[in-house]
């Protein structure tokens, strides 16, 4: 995927933005994509909230392993997996209250990512959100990671803000508003300067 276009377009409009771009490199988002349908996209996010990555890896995987008999998860296999089973990959109590609301919901009311890829942004997180436990953050891992949506900026995600933090060096996080504001020189390629935000603290 060519991001040459957002690259120019953020080195022009951030001067301290347009170092770290240099000092990172090439912006490999692309390789970082995610495949699957809405189901396992959005039960892939409920898991990976709240934990580092590497023990949500741990226990997504797990997850995954409870159905390794079938080609493709579906949101009837998820219904009929009793509580325990789930439970015992790790998964807490309420995200499988989660997983179990969204399979429910994807059986009856959920657009599929076909016709999400028609919505913007916008639309497409005041569809979802109403599902337990998916909020605007996790819409918008779904928006970068698997509709390749190129500006959005998750205001909520605390390696944008500590991202932004070290590299502007400020004293302390930054709140929503303060994010927005840093955000706004970026439009239209957000989601390309969270990459690098996200990149400075590796």
């Amino acid at each position: 995927m060519d991001y040459e276009i957002a690259l120019v377009n953020l080195k022009k409009s951030d001067s301290i933005l347009a170092d770290l771009i240099d000092q990172v490199g090439l912006c490999t988002l692309y390789q970082q994509q995610q495949t699957g349908d809405l189901l396992s996209s959005l039960c892939r996010s409920i898991i990976y909230q709240q934990l580092s990555g590497k023990a949500a890896g741990t226990i997504h995987r797990r997850f995954l392993a409870l159905y390794s008999d079938k080609p493709l998860i579906t949101a009837q296999d998820i219904l009929d997996t009793p509580d325990e089973i789930i439970r015992e990959a790790g998964i807490s109590r309420s995200k499988i209250i989660y997983i179990k609301d969204l399979a429910q919901k994807v059986l009856t009311d959920l657009p599929t990512l076909t016709e999400l890829e028609t919505m913007d942004d916008e639309k497409i997180i005041q569809t979802l959100i109403p599902v337990k436990g998916i909020g605007r953050w996790t819409v918008q891992m779904l928006l970068i990671f698997r509709l390749h949506r190129w500006d959005v900026l998750p205001v909520d995600d605390l390696g944008i803000r500590a991202g932004i933090r070290k590299v502007y060096g400020l004293s302390e996080l930054p709140d929503k508003k303060l994010v927005e504001k840093f955000g706004e020189p970026w439009k239209p390629y957000r989601t390309i300067a969270s990459w690098y935000l996200w990149r400075s603290l590796a």
